[in-house]
């Protein structure tokens, strides 16, 4: 991997600090909007969210949590049932304002895992738990572009300050992130001005057999530079790692064929609104016009029940 590559793209653990696995904060070289946390915790393990100024979205990964939360010398706790793992569908989230404080504790047997979202602010908005049945979950693109997008953290369901936070499952063999597109000019109307960071998990499929090893698991990401800056990561990716994205065309995430692929973004920026808005590689856009047409692909959506919670919808109309 290049030395410019290394700079934006980081393995699991190499970003570790006091008790997380992961820190992406506005002390990271080159970043300033945006952050992730993600940590693991065995049962009644707790770990603290310290300092304010900052607001924060809680995911969990795996398991369950309860969060106690002081805000303007009021404490209250929420409960997040969560979920097996973040191939089972969406899950419950809690968004913590920039006036709050908290304790994160796992409250379910054996390892658990959650992710924070963070961004800078010192805009308050209401605390806000969001149960999973209230995420919107839309299923998006066409045939081996087909992918799902739980948007808990977009502006039409969650009344944030600043940052936007979604995930996305890629079934084994589908590309999404698709076409490469880029974010980091404010162009009224047209494009916004964000900085990025993806987060991966990588499992195999459900129907793989016994004995393969879930380290193994893999995908591939690309960016690549726009005038806005130079950037180039061709990269392996397996669960835990963190791309960041400062600039440049982003896409594809590529699902390797027996493995599953996980990506949760946090994307913020200095524009006066919170919006995204996305340029496509102008060499190619045109794929877009190949989905017509084409039917979703038939293993979505990904559920731990029947049915995609929150009310799934079919949308072709941007990248993630």
């Amino acid at each position: 991997m290049t030395q410019q590559a290394e700079r934006w793209f980081h393995r699991r653990g190499a970003l570790a600090e006091g008790g997380w696995e992961t820190v992406v904060d506005e002390r990271t070289p080159g970043w300033e909007h945006t952050g992730v946390r993600v940590a693991r915790l065995a049962e009644g393990g707790s770990i603290a969210l310290e300092g304010t100024g900052v607001e924060r979205l809680i995911v969990p990964l795996s398991g369950s949590f309860s969060v106690s939360y002081a805000e303007d010398g009021a404490a209250s706790t929420a409960r997040l049932a969560g979920r097996a793992s973040v191939f089972d569908g969406p899950t419950d989230v809690l968004y913590l304002s920039a006036a709050a404080t908290g304790t994160v504790t796992a409250t379910s047997a054996g390892e658990s895992r959650f992710l924070v979202a963070t961004s800078p602010t010192g805009i308050v908005r209401p605390s806000r738990y969001m149960p999973v049945d209230e995420v919107p979950v839309e299923l998006r693109g066409a045939g081996a572009s087909s992918r799902q997008v739980h948007n808990f953290g977009r502006k039409e369901a969650l009344d944030a300050a600043r940052f936007i936070v979604v995930e996305v499952i890629t079934p084994a063999e589908n590309w999404s992130s698709y076409p490469p597109h880029k974010h980091d000019e404010h162009v009224a109307g047209h494009e916004s001005q964000l900085e990025e960071i993806y987060y991966f998990e990588v499992a195999p499929t459900k129907d793989a057999p016994a004995g393969v090893d879930p380290e193994r698991a893999f995908g591939l990401f690309s960016t690549s530079s726009s005038p806005a800056g130079e950037i180039e990561i061709d990269a392996q990716v397996k669960t835990g790692d963190v791309a960041l994205v400062p600039y440049g065309y982003h896409g594809p995430a590529v699902a390797a064929p027996g493995y599953d692929m996980y990506y949760l973004n946090v994307m913020a920026g200095p524009d006066p609104e919170r919006t995204w808005l996305i340029s496509d590689d102008p060499a190619h856009g045109w794929v877009r016009d190949t989905w017509e047409g084409q039917a979703l692909d038939a293993r979505l959506p990904f559920t731990a029940g029947a049915s995609a919670s929150g009310g799934a919808t079919h949308g072709t109309e941007q990248a993630r």
